[in-house]
């Protein structure tokens, strides 16, 4: 499990991070996006004085974060100057983020924005919820296609109803502009319009979830492209990262809606 390397200059490296591998160390087993950085020779520090140099040492140059599950474009600074300017235009909303992801039910409108504040859940501080007083919190999307189930996912979901499993059997795969860059954003905004991303074992809820995953392993939301500026020569470019092939074998189990 090695991340893909999309583009590489003396100032940036941007990678197609692999599901299942997670980005700050000390979050996960196995290698992790800060340790594979740390061999590509961006030096990491225990130094916290809160520097944006300190910051390139101790992220090892990792410019921003995905979600472990999540598959796609990730940026990392070669240099504490790259760093600190791919960082402000993360800051300054100037970075175009695309997301595709595979939510349940037949999403309506077409396209839309969701704006709802976003903050920790009250109940389970591990999770991310719409809160008053959240930060602000702004998702723009598109519909690209909706499915349904095919005979045999329904046969798969009809033998566990009796446990409660989801039965839904309508999907929509989204195109996500998320504006801001909460924790979990795309997640949480997906399920407060009543269509949680397929697999989220946080979002989604237990006995769904569990539902989902004998037909999708992991979670369906993939980081499709990136568009910013390159952090020395300012001029503007865009990274994308092809939908990996276990996303795509999920979408060819089920059957296309022409609606």
């Amino acid at each position: 499990m090695k991340p893909e390397i999309l583009f590489e200059d003396e100032y940036l490296l941007a990678i197609n991070k692999p599901n299942g591998m997670v980005v700050n160390r000390g979050f996960g087993a196995g290698e992790t996006v800060q340790e594979w950085a740390e061999g590509k020779g961006i030096t990491g520090s225990t130094s916290t004085t809160g520097s944006t140099g300190d910051d390139f040492h101790k992220r090892n140059g990792v410019v921003h974060r995905l979600d472990k599950e999540t598959s796609g474009v990730l940026l990392i600074a070669k240099t504490p100057e790259a760093f600190g300017e791919l960082q402000r235009q993360f800051k300054d909303r100037e970075v175009e983020k695309v997301y595709i992801g595979l939510v349940h039910g037949h999403v309506e409108p077409q396209s839309g924005v969701v704006e709802a504040a976003i903050g920790r859940n009250p109940k389970n501080r591990m999770k991310f919820s719409t809160v008053e007083g959240g930060r602000d919190a702004q998702t723009g999307y598109r519909v690209i296609a909706h499915f349904s189930a095919r005979s045999e996912e329904r046969r798969l979901k009809s033998a566990t109803t009796k446990v409660g499993f989801n039965t839904q059997d309508e999907y929509t795969l989204v195109e996500f502009y998320p504006k801001t860059g909460r924790t979990h954003q795309i997640r949480v905004h997906a399920k407060h319009i009543g269509h949680p991303i397929v697999s989220d074992y946080q979002y989604a809820g237990r006995k769904t979830t569990r539902g989902d995953r004998k037909w999708c392993p992991r979670l369906f939301l993939h980081a499709e492209k990136l568009s910013f500026k390159h952090p020395k020569s300012g001029e503007r470019m865009t990274v994308e990262a092809p939908m990996p092939h276990d996303l795509k074998d999920v979408l060819a189990n089920l059957s296309s809606r022409a609606d």
